[in-house]
């Protein structure tokens, strides 16, 4: 009988489906620590590791049986993809589900941040005072700006078709160019990064977190950004220097930020929190009932594609 470990609760149905007669080995609590997984991994066939969770080399190096991790998430950031390579072990994720939530959600900080919305629901929540007024607490509409999307993959695209609906313009940076009917398609130009920064009225970062991407947005980018621009992260939380980030929106060089990953998560540094023009989000950008089912559906697919012989859908090692 096959075994397949999963490191965190999430939805277990999916799984005994797909794969009936395998043994799930499966958390009785939120998650397995890092000694309980070292004790349960010894003759297991396969791990499901979570996004934003660490899968040690230890963990992997207690597995002697291991054939393949199968990542519950897009970015796969949480596993030493070097490792699982030098053990012979095939690493899948599970992308398709994330884009359009996330890009929802992205669109959703968009119109959030530049409305100030979490702002003004703040302050009528705590009942602090607040005048009223035709000309009080203006904020900014999306309609006629220019977004900049920094990663056009699949999330970039879905973010774009929304921001075109919502009567935006999009120019985009990627390593690479995406096709012209799909340029076409989305209304979407390409232009440097330092470009795209200079220009644009919001810039979302929606690229995969690598040693080329941490860090990508620091000092020098945010001083290129317009003072009545916002910056949107949905992407992972060191791809933007976090220090650099608070004293920007602290100093006005930017004029607003949503949020949805840090630097160091769970830990939100208090300067972040306590500005009042920053919009802030727990790492939900694929926090819906429907996704995480769909998540671990396409989960056991590629563990049951992999074990019946086949290249699973979502291999990236």
């Amino acid at each position: 009988m096959n075994k397949v470990l999963i490191m965190l609760a999430v939805p277990r149905q999916q799984f005994e489906e797909i794969l009936p007669g395998w043994e799930i080995i499966y958390p009785e609590k939120e998650s397995f620590s890092n000694e309980e997984l070292i004790e349960k991994v010894a003759d297991v066939d396969a791990i499901v590791t979570v996004y934003g969770n660490k899968l040690t080399n230890e963990v992997i190096d207690a597995a002697p049986k291991l054939k393949m991790i199968a990542n519950f998430g897009a970015g796969y950031d949480n596993i030493d993809m070097e490792h699982a390579a030098q053990k012979g072990i095939v690493v899948t994720n599970s992308p398709d589900p994330v884009t359009e939530p996330t890009a929802e959600l992205a669109m959703g900080l968009m119109i959030g941040t530049a409305r100030r919305m979490g702002e003004m629901n703040t302050i009528l929540k705590n009942k602090e005072e607040l005048k009223w007024g035709v000309m009080r607490n203006l904020s900014t509409t999306l309609v006629g700006k220019q977004l900049g999307i920094i990663g056009m993959g699949a999330i970039g695209k879905a973010l774009a078709r929304r921001a075109v609906a919502s009567g935006m313009s999009v120019v985009y940076h990627n390593r690479n160019k995406v096709s012209a009917d799909i340029e076409k398609q989305l209304n979407a130009r390409f232009v440097s990064q330092e470009e795209l920064l200079q220009t644009s009225d919001v810039v979302s970062l929606n690229m995969p977190l690598t040693a080329e991407t941490r860090g990508l947005i620091g000092p020098k980018e945010l001083q290129l950004m317009k003072s009545s621009a916002f910056l949107i992260n949905t992407a992972r939380g060191p791809v933007v220097d976090e220090q650099a980030l608070i004293k920007a929106l602290q100093d006005g060089v930017i004029a607003g930020a949503g949020i949805d990953v840090f630097e160091n998560e769970p830990t939100i540094p208090d300067a972040l929190r306590e500005l009042s023009n920053v919009f802030l989000m727990p790492h939900l950008g694929t926090a819906t009932h429907e996704t995480r089912g769909e998540m671990s559906a396409l989960v056991a697919v590629n563990i049951k594609t992999f074990f019946n012989g086949k290249t699973p859908p979502n291999q990236v090692s």
